[in-house]
C-alpha cells in the first residue's frame, strides 16, 4: 500500500521513488544501517541491507522469493535518540556582540525551533561546539533527551475552548444533522468517495468530523484529520482525544523531533500490521504515515495554500489525500467556508457533491461589515521617525480606533489582521537616501525590534540593529511602514491601562506549543486585544470576540498571481467568521484604499457564489484554472554562473522546440517577480495545456536538454500556488 503511494506520487512528479522516499519517510528510516535476518535451513542469519546492492540476479531474485513468504525480514536500527538543543531565552540574545557563532546558533532555533546536535553540525560544521557548550553553561538553551514513545493526548487546557460545537454531549442542530445523513452513505458506500462540506464559519463543521470519525472507527477503519497548520491541528487533537479518549489520537506534524515523528510512524505502522485502527490529526506531513485502509480523511479550511509544499518535494496535501482515499475505498471530505474556486468547479461539475451548512450553531448572526475608506483618514498612532513635516503614517483610521476603544470597553475581545511580519518592512538611509536591501535577494530587510536585527522573509539571512547602511556607511535609518510588531506596541500605547495585547504570527509562535499558548493566553481573558498576521483568521473560536478588523485589506490583491483576489476574498472572509460566535453581536471593519471596487459588494454580503462566478469569468478569459492544466518550471543559479546562462537558453530552445506538436502553449522563460533570492538568479516558465501528460513530456525534453549541475536547479511545479 506505502509503495503504490510513493509510485504514484514519483509519477506525478517525474522523480525516482526513492526520491520520493528520502522525502517522506523519518530520519531514522531513511539510513543504510537496517539489517534484514534471511533463515536458512530453519535458521535465520544477519545480511546488512548496503550488501543487497552488490548481490547477483539470481541471489536477488531467491532474496525477493524468500521475502514474498515471509522468510526475510527486516531489522532496523530503532528510532533517533538525541539531545535536542532548545531555546529557553527571547531575544534580545544576552550574549556578546562579537559572539558570532552563538547568535546564529539562538537565531537558527528562534527560526526553526529544537535542533539535534547533528542538526547543528551540518549547519555550521564541526567547530560550532565551542558554542554550543557554552550556550547550555549559560542556560541559553536546554538540552533535552527526546523520549521514543509520542505523548499521550493532553486534556484540554482550562479556558481554552474547543471549536463551536464540537462537544459529542450536545445535540445536533438541525442543519448538522442533515448534512450527516448525506454523509454516511457516502462513508459507508463501498466505493471511494469525495464531499465538499461547504458550512459557513461557525456552522459546527468539526462536530460533524467528530461524528463521522465515530462511525468510521466503529467499523474498524483508520480516520485522518489534516489542517493547515500545527496549531490547528492541534485544536483538531484536542478536540479528537475529548471526543475518543479511549482511541488515544496522534498529533503529527513537522515541528516535533525527528524522534518523535519516527515513533509515530512506527505505532502507525504496528497498528497497521495488527488491524488496529488510528486516528490522526495532523499537518500535511500527516499523509505520509503508513495508515492502513483509511475510511475518512478530512482536510479541513481545504481552501488554505499551506496544503501545498513548494520547496524540497513540491507536492499537493488534496491530490494525495484523494489517491489514498480512492484506493481505501474510504471518504474524502474537504471542508470550508471558502472553498478554493477549483473545489468549487469540481463540485458543481458532480466530482465532489456539496454538503452546505448556511446556518452557525447556537443561532448567532453572521457579523456586520464595514468598509473604511483609508484615503486621507486621519491616523490616531505615528510610527516612530515621524517626518519633520508631521504626517502621521500609521495604519489605524479614527474610525477603527473609535470602534476598538468601545469594544474594550464592553469588557469585549477584538482580533486585527495585519498580514506583514515584523516591526517595519522597511529601513530608509537619510544620508544616501535608499532603502537597507538583502545583499543576497535586492529586498527590503525587515526590521524586528523585539530581535534587535535586520531579517530577509525570503533568504533568512539576518544583521544585527543598529548596522551601518551597506551603501554609505551612515547611521541614520528611518523605520517605514508597520508590521504587526509595531502595531501591538501602537495599540499597547493608546489602550486603557490592563486591556493588554497579544501577537500571534510566525515570530511569536516560535517553538512547540509557541501558538497554543498565545491562543490560550487570549481565550483564558489575559488580552483584550490580538493582532496578527494570517495566523489569527483560521479555525478559532473566541466567543467573547466581538470585533474582527482588516488594517490593510488590499494587501495581497495586486500581487503577479492569478489567484490574489481569490486568497484576499478567503482571507478576510474567514477574518470576518473570528467575530461574533458567542452571544453578542459581531462587527467586522476592512481598511481600503479602493472602497468604490465592486469585490467589496462580495466581501460584505460573504457572497461566496457571486465572488465565484466573477472569478470563474475572468479565469475562463484568460484560460487559467479551471479551464486549463497549468505548470511551472522553475529554474535557478547562483548569480555570475556563466552555465547558469546556458541552461537558461537551452530551457528556452527545447520549450521551442517540442511545446508547440503537443499543444502546450509556453510563456517564459523570464526572469521570476523575485527574481534575486539567496544569491540565486531565479527565472519561470508557465506552461498551459489541456491535460497533464503533455506537460509532463515537455518538462522531460527540458530535462534531458539542460545540462543539470549541483549549481542549477531545476522543478517542476504542477498546479503552482507560489507565484513569486
Amino acid at each position: 500500500d506505502y509503495m503504490d503511494m510513493v509510485n504514484n506520487l514519483a509519477g506525478r512528479q517525474m522523480e525516482t521513488p526513492g526520491r520520493i522516499l528520502g522525502a517522506i519517510l523519518p530520519l531514522g528510516l531513511r539510513t543504510s544501517k537496517a539489517v534484514f535476518e534471511v533463515e536458512r535451513n530453519g535458521l535465520f542469519t544477519k545480511l546488512p541491507a548496503k550488501a543487497l546492492q552488490d548481490l547477483e540476479q539470481g541471489e536477488s531474485a531467491r532474496l525477493a522469493r524468500l521475502w514474498a513468504e515471509g522468510r526475510m525480514r527486516p531489522r532496523l536500527s530503532g528510532a533517533v535518540h538525541e539531545p535536542c538543543f532548545t531555546l529557553a531565552v527571547e531575544p534580545p540574545w544576552p550574549v556578546r556582540p562579537g559572539a558570532k557563532k552563538q547568535i546564529a546558533v539562538l537565531e537558527t532555533l528562534f527560526d526553526d525551533g529544537p535542533a539535534t546536535a547533528s542538526m547543528l553540525r551540518r549547519r555550521f560544521g564541526a567547530g560550532i561546539a565551542p558554542a554550543l557548550a557554552r550556550l547550555a553553561a549559560l542556560g541559553h538553551v536546554v538540552v533535552r533527551e527526546e523520549d521514543e514513545a509520542p505523548r499521550a493526548p493532553a486534556a484540554p487546557e482550562a479556558g481554552v475552548p474547543l471549536v463551536c460545537g464540537d462537544c459529542l454531549d450536545v445535540p445536533l442542530m438541525p442543519e448538522q444533522e442533515a448534512a450527516l445523513a448525506e454523509l454516511v452513505p457516502a462513508l459507508e458506500a463501498d466505493t471511494a468517495q469525495t464531499r465538499l462540506v461547504h458550512g459557513v464559519t461557525g456552522s459546527g463543521k468539526t462536530r460533524l468530523y467528530l461524528e463521522l470519525a465515530r462511525k468510521c472507527l466503529e467499523s474498524g477503519r483508520s480516520v485522518l484529520f489534516l489542517a493547515p497548520e500545527a496549531a490547528l491541528a492541534a485544536q483538531l487533537h484536542r478536540a479528537a482525544a475529548e471526543a475518543f479518549p479511549e482511541q488515544s489520537p496522534l498529533l503529527h506534524h513537522g515541528y516535533l523531533s525527528p524522534a518523535r515523528r519516527e515513533a509515530a510512524f512506527r505505532r502507525v505502522a504496528e497498528s497497521a500490521q495488527q488491524g488496529r485502527p488510528e486516528l490522526v490529526a495532523g499537518a500535511r506531513s500527516a499523509l505520509f504515515l503508513p495508515l492502513a485502509r483509511p475510511g475518512l480523511i478530512v482536510l479541513d479550511e481545504e481552501h488554505d495554500a499551506s496544503f501545498k509544499q513548494d520547496e524540497r518535494m513540491a507536492y499537493q496535501a488534496k491530490e494525495i489525500a484523494f489517491f489514498l482515499a480512492g484506493r481505501a475505498k474510504g471518504l474524502l471530505a474537504l471542508g470550508s467556508a471558502t472553498p478554493d474556486v477549483k473545489t468549487f468547479y469540481a463540485a458543481e461539475q458532480g466530482l465532489a457533491p456539496r454538503v452546505v451548512m448556511r446556518k452557525r450553531v447556537g443561532g448567532s448572526r453572521r457579523p456586520e461589515v464595514e468598509i473604511v475608506d483609508m484615503r486621507g483618514a486621519p491616523k490616531v498612532v505615528p510610527t516612530p521617525g515621524q517626518t519633520e513635516t508631521g504626517d502621521r503614517t500609521g495604519l489605524l483610521t479614527e474610525r477603527t480606533a473609535e470602534v476598538l476603544a468601545e469594544t474594550v470597553e464592553r469588557g469585549q475581545q477584538a482580533v486585527l489582521l495585519l498580514n506583514r511580519r515584523g516591526y517595519a518592512p522597511l529601513l530608509y538611509c537619510r544620508s544616501c537616501e535608499t532603502p537597507v536591501r538583502c545583499p543576497r535577494c535586492e529586498l527590503a530587510l525587515t526590521y524586528h525590534k523585539r530581535r534587535e536585527r535586520l531579517v530577509c522573509h525570503y533568504c533568512g539571512l539576518t544583521r544585527d540593529f543598529p548596522s551601518p547602511c551597506a551603501v554609505c556607511g551612515g547611521t541614520d535609518l528611518l523605520p517605514m511602514g508597520v508590521g504587526a510588531e509595531l502595531l501591538e506596541e501602537q495599540l499597547a500605547a493608546i489602550l486603557p491601562p490592563g486591556a493588554g495585547v497579544l501577537r500571534l504570527d510566525r515570530d511569536s509562535t516560535r517553538g512547540p506549543g509557541g501558538a497554543e499558548a498565545v491562543l490560550s493566553a487570549f481565550a483564558a481573558g489575559e488580552a483584550a486585544v490580538m493582532v496578527g498576521t494570517q495566523m489569527l483568521s483560521k479555525g478559532h473560536h473566541f466567543p467573547n470576540v466581538t470585533l474582527a478588523a482588516a488594517l490593510d485589506g488590499d494587501m495581497g490583491r495586486n500581487l503577479p498571481d492569478y489567484r490574489a483576489s481569490e486568497r484576499t476574498f478567503q482571507l478576510l472572509i474567514q477574518m470576518s467568521g473570528r467575530a461574533g460566535r458567542g452571544e453578542a453581536p459581531g462587527r467586522v471593519l476592512i481598511q481600503t484604499r479602493t472602497p468604490d471596487d465592486p469585490f467589496w459588494a462580495r466581501v460584505v454580503d460573504a457572497d461566496y457564489r457571486a465572488f465565484y462566478e466573477d472569478e470563474l469569468e475572468r479565469r475562463r478569459r484568460f484560460s487559467y484554472p479551471p479551464f486549463t492544466k497549468l505548470a511551472l518550471v522553475r529554474l535557478s543559479f547562483p548569480l555570475g554562473d556563466a552555465s547558469g546562462q546556458d541552461a537558461l537558453s537551452a530551457l528556452a530552445e527545447s520549450l521551442r522546440s517540442g511545446a508547440a506538436p503537443l499543444g502546450v502553449r509556453v510563456l517564459g522563460p523570464a526572469p521570476a517577480p523575485l527574481g534575486l533570492v539567496a544569491g540565486r538568479k531565479r527565472f519561470h516558465c508557465l506552461l498551459k495545456a489541456d491535460d497533464w501528460p503533455a506537460i509532463r513530456r515537455v518538462f522531460a525534453g527540458v530535462r534531458a536538454a539542460v545540462k543539470t549541475s549541483p549549481k542549477l536547479r531545476l522543478q517542476l511545479d504542477l498546479d503552482p500556488v507560489d507565484m513569486l
